[in-house]
């Protein structure tokens, strides 16, 4: 059965994103450092077309993470620019990534505005849902083909999931930074009947790795 899956960096204090969040900065200020775990890896290079690279205790954590993904879900947040509103019609807007983003399969982007999809080149293509976070996952279900979806965020919607029960895996990547404010990821979940059973913990550099399975009801 396909599960929703979640895998994100996290700083000490709880945030995903640093504040002050623009075109200039997409993680806000200091949210980069929040990847610093990964880039030197040799599997994350090797996904980016590049050679070289480390294998360390958090390289079959990032291959485990990237396997049986069928298809993705994520806010208008993580797709573009912080302030939302109409999508412009000239100069769209069409991701962080460039001409070819890094998934190679649908992503569905959560939004109140609709808009045609845009078909990248090595096989994203993004859809646009605007009616709620269930139907973004049914359609992404869908699109995967029995392999699994990856919610990659940002913290806001992967909250939104959290508290729904529609998410099955988390595995935070939680590094010794304290960005002291922008979006957090774990705020308001009490009362929601989410519990989270730890199956491993992982020390990497820089970096502890901790997986959750998601159970939801009381």
């Amino acid at each position: 059965m396909s599960k929703l899956r979640c895998h994100i960096s996290i700083s000490l204090d709880g945030y995903v994103a640093g504040p002050d969040q623009s075109v200039e900065e997409p993680l806000g200020v200091g949210g980069e450092s929040l990847h610093d775990w990964v880039v030197p890896l040799a599997a994350w290079r090797d996904l980016q077309g590049s050679e070289g690279g480390e294998v360390t205790a958090s390289s079959p954590v990032f291959e485990e993470s990237i396997e049986n993904i069928g298809a993705a879900v994520m806010g208008r947040g993580m797709f573009g620019p912080i302030g939302g509103g109409p999508w412009a019609e000239d100069e769209q807007w069409n991701g962080w990534w460039g001409e070819e983003p890094p998934y190679h399969y649908p992503v569905f982007v959560v939004t109140h505005h609709p808009r045609e999809p845009v078909e990248m080149a090595g096989g994203t293509t993004f859809h646009f849902v605007t009616d709620g976070i269930e139907a973004a996952l049914t359609r992404a279900k869908e699109a995967a083909g029995g392999k699994d979806v990856m919610l990659y965020g940002g913290g806001r919607i992967a909250r939104e999931y959290l508290a729904a029960g529609l998410l099955d895996v988390l595995e935070l990547h939680v590094t010794p930074l304290l960005l002291g404010g922008g979006s957090r990821l774990l705020d308001d979940l009490g009362g929601t009947g989410v519990r989270l059973e730890q199956v491993r913990a992982v020390e990497g550099n820089g970096v502890t790795h901790l997986k959750y399975l998601v159970h939801h009801g009381r």
